[in-house]
């Protein structure tokens, strides 16, 4: 399901074009992917988009709730599934504060959502940029944190606070 979301993102997040479901799911299927993961893909972005909808609607909430000095504490079903270098990288973006708690939070909901066993750093990453593109709609500040996450997805090199 994974590979259908970041095809779905790479072919469409520059495109004022995005075609309906019933096409779109025409060309999954011709580009290789099966029913059950384009299905869980459409439910993964819809519920992507709701979230940043309801999160744009509420942006005084959001800037009040971020409390870069707050310890968050994983659970274990967390620990288990995002790998130690993903929860690093999430930490490291909070700590630079190119996201803040909610969105911090609504990363790790995204990726405790997918069917995977495991989240790799790469797949974190990607998770990531797709949360904070939504986000990069809104301002030149926000453009300038989704161009960082664009720039730690392609760069294979750890990014490093000065």
């Amino acid at each position: 399901m994974f590979e259908v979301l970041v095809y779905m993102f790479e072919h469409y997040i520059d495109s004022q074009y995005r075609p309906d479901d019933s096409t779109l799911s025409k060309e999954l299927f011709a580009a290789g992917f099966d029913e059950q993961d384009i299905n869980g893909a459409f439910d993964w972005f819809n519920q992507l988009e709701d979230t940043t909808q309801a999160i744009s609607g509420q942006a005084d909430i959001l800037e009040t709730q971020s409390y870069p000095s707050a310890t968050r504490i994983f659970t274990a079903d967390e620990m288990k599934k995002i790998s130690g270098e993903s929860i690093g990288f999430i930490l490291f973006l909070v700590q630079a504060n190119i996201l803040n708690t909610a969105q911090r939070e609504l990363v790790l909901e995204l990726a405790m959502n997918l069917p995977q066993l495991t989240i790799s750093i790469e797949e974190m990453r990607w998770i990531v940029l797709m949360t904070t593109w939504g986000a990069s709609q809104a301002g030149p500040d926000k453009i300038k944190d989704y161009l960082f996450i664009e720039d730690a997805l392609l760069n294979k090199q750890k990014p490093m606070l000065h």
